[in-house]
């Protein structure tokens, strides 16, 4: 049987809820997101005729601060997935320990095929008709899929222009020069691996023995890549949507990345042999960091997985079948609401330094988010151990039971 997305994500809630004390009331609220919009958004592109793109903005839970999540632009975007990846954001931010709430965004198109002024009226008018519910203090969006700190400018424009005056805290990873963070573009990359590089401690291995395969070479497979390579892990595969590269002896990740950039893919690489993304996943290595899209690992493929350590740079990249079939293998997973949580947690920083118009140097930053991100994993470690479950289990209690607790707390009015 398939099970949707969002399917996915309550399984996950209730299969933790049944170990924690939380009301029936309580997990229906969590169950369900506060607040769904859909939006149909005339766009004139750039030939004169009027095309008409959906939107999405879905906002899940609040009771620990104003919704935090990414808007992303994809041809497959639909509720659902906006839906499971909202909750997501919820139980994130509340693991990372963050004053923030989960929210996800979305339209359906394919910014392939746009022009760079298509892409600027259509996130302009995305913005426009979701303007009621996003503010500094109501709703942050961010870069998602195949969005960046360009989308976040003309939003964040647009929005201010909107209300009268500059509000920079109402979208993170904006550039630098318009109240950006320093850091924020390595983030969520610099966080998977930080997390990886613990658990490696954990289990004893040394970094020249350390081999690493990376699905995804975009922002956060390039960054995961750059840094594992800086602290001497011999990254040997790495891959995007049209295929991988794999040598045994080691890639230069920013080498791989000039490559990409002068040719639109890692495949056919010097010094490197092509292989598929499904290769890529089953290749005898230390650590696979899966950081493209979701449900990649599933029963059919579990069992061929041979790394020891699984860092999910992607939000979801495991099924929950799979998920069981790792779990019973002793493969170490470290889960994506806490592998991947860099990215909102220095959102979070940038969030601070518009509000207060006080920036920070980059070196501050990334102390900062390398401290919050080692503290978490060793929190979620311990509870792991102390409850005999798994990383995933013991971050979704984690975090879970911090929201329950802050809506029961505030209690549930008028």
């Amino acid at each position: 049987m398939e099970f949707s997305l969002y399917d996915m994500a309550v399984k996950q809630l209730e299969k933790a809820a049944k170990y924690l004390d939380i009301e029936t009331g309580i997990l229906e609220i969590l169950k369900k997101p506060k607040r769904e919009l859909i939006v149909n958004i005339p766009v004139k592109m750039d030939n004169g005729e009027i095309k008409v793109f959906t939107g999405y903005r879905v906002q899940h839970n609040d009771a620990l601060g104003p919704f935090k999540g990414g808007i992303r632009y994809h041809p497959t975007v639909n509720l659902d997935e906006i839906r499971a990846l909202a909750m997501l954001m919820t139980w994130k931010t509340a693991l990372m320990g963050l004053p923030f709430g989960g929210a996800k965004g979305g339209i359906k198109c394919n910014p392939k095929f746009l022009s760079k002024s298509e892409l600027e009226r259509l996130t302009r008018r995305y913005t426009y008709a979701i303007r009621e519910y996003i503010g500094p203090n109501i709703d942050i969006p961010a870069p998602d899929v195949y969005t960046d700190e360009q989308t976040m400018a003309w939003m964040a424009d647009t929005y201010s222009k909107l209300v009268g005056a500059w509000r920079p805290g109402v979208v993170t990873a904006k550039p630098v020069q318009i109240g950006g963070s320093h850091g924020r573009i390595e983030a969520t990359g610099l966080g998977v691996v930080v997390v990886a590089r613990e658990a490696l401690k954990i289990l004893g291995f040394k970094a020249s023995e350390v081999t690493v395969a990376i699905q995804g070479y975009g922002n956060v497979g390039y960054w995961a890549a750059y840094y594992l390579h800086k602290w001497g892990f011999k990254v040997v595969a790495v891959s995007d949507s049209k295929g991988g590269i794999f040598n045994p002896e080691g890639l230069n990740p920013i080498k791989v990345k000039e490559h990409k950039s002068r040719t639109g893919s890692v495949i056919n690489c010097p010094k490197a042999i092509n292989i598929s993304n499904e290769e890529l996943l089953e290749l005898e290595v230390t650590l696979l960091i899966p950081a493209a899209v979701e449900n990649v690992i599933t029963e059919k493929n579990a069992n061929n997985v041979k790394a020891k350590i699984i860092s999910e740079g992607a939000n979801a990249p495991i099924t929950p079948e799979a998920d069981r079939i790792l779990n019973e293998r002793g493969v170490f997973v470290i889960p994506d609401i806490l592998a991947n949580a860099g990215g909102v947690t220095v959102s979070y920083y940038e969030w601070v330094q518009s509000l207060q118009r006080y920036w920070w140097d980059k070196e501050e930053v990334l102390d900062k988010l390398e401290n919050k991100m080692i503290k978490t994993f060793h929190e979620v470690y311990k509870f792991s151990k102390e409850r005999k479950i798994s990383m995933r289990e013991a971050a979704y209690m984690l975090a879970i039971d911090r929201v329950a607790k802050a809506i029961k707390l505030k209690g549930v009015w008028p």
